[in-house]
């Protein structure tokens, strides 16, 4: 019977010391997983940065004061916004005149959607080079000079496809009715011509169009006046005809 009750209370105690330890174990395994928990509970505002690893590597959690950094651009990338915001300016400036210069309604449709986009297109490019630290104006240069005399309008004349000249531009502001919409597709079909230059230009440069960003958006303005272009044809058809 002595031997009987030792071993029980013996075989009691371990089951006690053993449920103790089960409790302790699961209570340091909760707090193992509570913690993540209990830190996006702290700062449930406080970002997680992860960087990819590389083919075969694992992932890396950098610390919040980590700063991201925009990828080098090339000279052409930035000469190519520059001239791009000049360029789109006149074809906004060209899309004013259709209120007061024809009833074409299908032109008028055209007219609102080119000057939407070509707008948020200018201030996207405004953007992207201020935050590289650079001009949104493109600086005038003639044989390694800067010429600040020089008129806005020469400007456009020298550097920018496409574009109308004072000439064109002066003729469909004096234009009226279906004269006015001849002359506004003609010279709008010109200026898209030219943008479609500006991008192949970009992307026959050695190093240039290679900023994610801005190689979506050439894309995009390359896919979209070539959509234009064929819609302005037809119009044009329609416009010549008695």
């Amino acid at each position: 019977m002595k031997f009987f009750g030792f071993s029980a209370t013996k075989r009691s105690a371990i089951r006690v010391t053993t449920r103790r330890g089960g409790l302790f174990a699961a209570g340091i395994l909760i707090l193992f997983v509570s913690l993540p928990v209990w830190a996006q509970q702290a700062d449930p505002n406080a970002p997680v940065i992860v960087q990819p690893g590389a083919p075969g590597q694992a992932t890396r959690t950098l610390p919040t004061s980590t700063r991201a950094t925009l990828p080098p651009a090339s000279p052409k990338d930035v000469e190519f916004m520059q001239g791009m915001i000049m360029h789109h300016a006149q074809a906004v400036e060209m899309t004013a005149l259709i209120g007061s210069h024809t009833t074409n309604k299908d032109l008028s449709l055209l007219g609102a959607r080119i000057s939407h986009s070509q707008s948020e297109e200018i201030r996207f490019m405004r953007r992207w080079l201020e935050a590289r630290g650079e001009s949104t104006e493109m600086p005038m240069k003639m044989g390694g000079m800067n010429m600040p005399g020089m008129s806005d309008m020469s400007k456009h004349e020298m550097l920018m496809p496409g574009m109308l000249t004072k000439a064109q531009m002066d003729a469909l502001r004096n234009a009226r009715g279906k004269e006015f919409d001849r002359l506004f597709l003609t010279g709008t079909i010109q200026h898209h011509g030219g943008a479609l230059t500006m991008v192949k230009d970009l992307f026959d440069t050695a190093g240039a169009g290679q900023d994610a960003v801005l190689f979506n958006f050439a894309t995009d303005v390359d896919s979209g006046q070539r959509a234009e272009i064929r819609i302005m044809q037809g119009m044009l058809e329609a416009v010549a005809q008695p």
